[in-house]
């Protein structure tokens, strides 16, 4: 089984989101059984997954905490799970971080997100687990876009897919469904794919 855990110290940076849009994508694309689960007290990925009508992918409770959810996943016979984290520096990060075959942070490309990245940069470090950074939520033709890639690989890997500021992305999940599932083959889907495609190539780097 593989784990995929999104983590950021900064709230607001998208992780829910990429945890679903990712793990809608692998159930897809036949990476599954794809199951998620829910560390962060707000519970929107819980929400999330109870609005949807989808089976895929499966929600396993997180009541006993990261190495028992996982472990639970692994039972049921989950291949890929995708762990949604919340944004305080809370023990339970730190434990499923240590988990974590490979560790997503999804940055704004935004001077406040830019500042926040170090310290979930020095929970994957201190964790020695491998980490990409997800550049989220950007805005055709903004210089800051580029410049927060240039920043952030500073600090590590930069997945060369991002996600855009689509209202599509937002307004799939009020009845639990992904962008892609929305508006299929729109540019949110194409994105997603890309992202996707890129994710499973370095899960695959990192159990080689």
């Amino acid at each position: 089984m593989r784990t995929l855990v999104v983590a950021s110290r900064k709230g607001g940076a998208g992780k829910t989101t990429l945890a679903t849009l990712l793990a809608v994508e692998a159930a897809r694309v036949g990476a599954g059984p794809v199951a998620v689960i829910d560390l962060d007290p707000m519970q929107g990925l819980t929400l999330w997954w109870e609005a949807r009508a989808e089976e895929a992918p499966s929600l396993v409770s997180a009541a006993g905490g990261p190495t028992a959810a996982l472990a639970a996943a692994e039972a049921s016979g989950a291949r890929l799970v995708l762990v949604d984290t919340p944004p305080a520096a809370a023990p339970v990060v730190a434990e499923v971080v240590g988990l974590a075959d490979l560790v997503l942070v999804p940055v704004q490309p935004s001077p406040h997100d830019l500042r926040a990245v170090g310290a979930t940069v020095e929970l994957a470090r201190r964790a020695k687990r491998p980490m990409v950074f997800v550049v989220n939520r950007t805005k055709p033709r903004v210089k800051l876009t580029g410049e927060a890639a240039i920043s952030l690989s500073q600090h590590g890997t930069v997945a060369p897919a991002m996600l855009a500021d689509r209202a599509a992305y937002a307004a799939a999940a009020i009845d639990g469904r992904t962008a892609p599932e929305l508006e299929p083959g729109g540019a949110a889907a194409i994105e997603v794919t890309s992202l996707w495609t890129y994710v499973a190539s370095r899960l695959v780097e990192e159990l080689a």
